[in-house]
């Protein structure tokens, strides 16, 4: 695999600086059910890599010392975490919001047959990677079959009451482009599922977030394959807006590695860019530190975030 670090490193994007946290974003490991070409960790169900206890057990005492309302579980698939359960029940009680990002093909794994239960009486938000309405783009994206399982996935989801009005269980979805583009207009491909899912399979849901796709790891390397690294990063740039810099993730989010590592967001997790408060380096550290106003470590992939209409782990800015 190519590495799209030292091509980015070297960058001119505008300084940014923290503000309060508001969000704990954990990747919880790096297993998933599927491979898929734009994951920006390289999952896999190959991969080994998964949070341990002592480490998971630090999350709910910071929440609490930092006062932060909301704990976004990420993955590989994070439901194959053996202590995911324990987490959300643990953080829950706390009366901490917990956000899974689902890749919706995990529920009906063997042995996750009442996870979906479980989400919904956790009353659990739900982030779902639904990149696209139709089985030949999803399933070349994603693989053989992760359209039907998807769909599947939802309808489970819709039957507690996931993505209904009133029903108070949130169900987003998430669209990623299939290759080196900008993502559509949020509102417009909104319409366009909602229609979609509706008409052939009775499918509700809240809200779609469209991403761009990170110029990093697998599909970062794959550009490199294809010559198209240099172009893709000129249309990221060419599309940057100032207006997106108050509304990016890092501003109000930290995120924490399996291993407790701290990084100002996901995709510098994945490129191992430390925070620029060096005295801030794992998860335990947030116990007696407050990262409010320190400066956020950036590269050229940081321009991912602010092409077109923006893009953040909560779509379009």
């Amino acid at each position: 695999m190519h590495a799209t670090l030292p091509l980015l490193e070297v960058t001119d994007f505008p300084a940014l600086q923290r503000q309060p946290l508001e969000i704990l974003q954990v990747n919880l490991g790096y297993r998933c059910n599927l491979s898929c070409l734009h994951c920006h960790v390289n999952a896999g169900p190959n991969r080994t890599e998964m949070m341990d206890r002592e480490t998971i057990d630090l999350i709910v005492p910071i929440l609490k010392a930092r006062q932060i309302h909301t704990l976004d579980l990420t993955g590989g698939a994070p439901e194959l975490h053996d202590d995911f359960r324990y987490l959300v029940s643990q953080a829950t009680a706390a009366g901490v919001k917990v956000i899974d990002r689902c890749n919706l093909t995990v529920l009906c794994e063997p042995g996750q047959e009442q996870l979906a239960q479980f989400l919904a009486e956790h009353r659990v938000e739900i982030v779902a990677s639904m990149p696209c309405y139709s089985v030949k783009n999803v399933d070349q994206q994603r693989g053989n079959g992760v359209f039907d399982k998807s769909i599947t996935g939802l309808r489970l989801l819709n039957e507690l009451g996931y993505g209904k009005a009133n029903s108070g269980l949130t169900l987003n979805l998430v669209f990623n482009p299939q290759g080196p583009v900008l993502p559509p207009n949020q509102q417009a491909l909104e319409a366009d599922y909602r229609r979609e899912l509706k008409q052939h399979f009775d499918i509700e849901f809240n809200q779609l977030f469209v991403l761009a796709n990170m110029p990093i790891k697998r599909f970062g390397s794959t550009l490199i394959s294809k010559g198209q690294f240099a172009d893709y990063m000129q249309l990221l740039k060419s599309h940057h807006q100032d207006d997106n810099l108050a509304g990016v993730m890092c501003r109000t989010t930290v995120s924490v590695d399996w291993q407790g590592n701290l990084f100002d967001c996901d995709f510098n997790q994945q490129l191992e860019m430390p925070l620029a408060d060096h005295a801030t380096r794992h998860l335990r550290d947030l116990l007696t530190h407050d990262l409010n106003n320190q400066p956020v470590a950036v590269a050229d992939h940081c321009y991912g975030c602010t092409a077109g209409q923006g893009s953040s782990c909560g779509g379009a800015l």
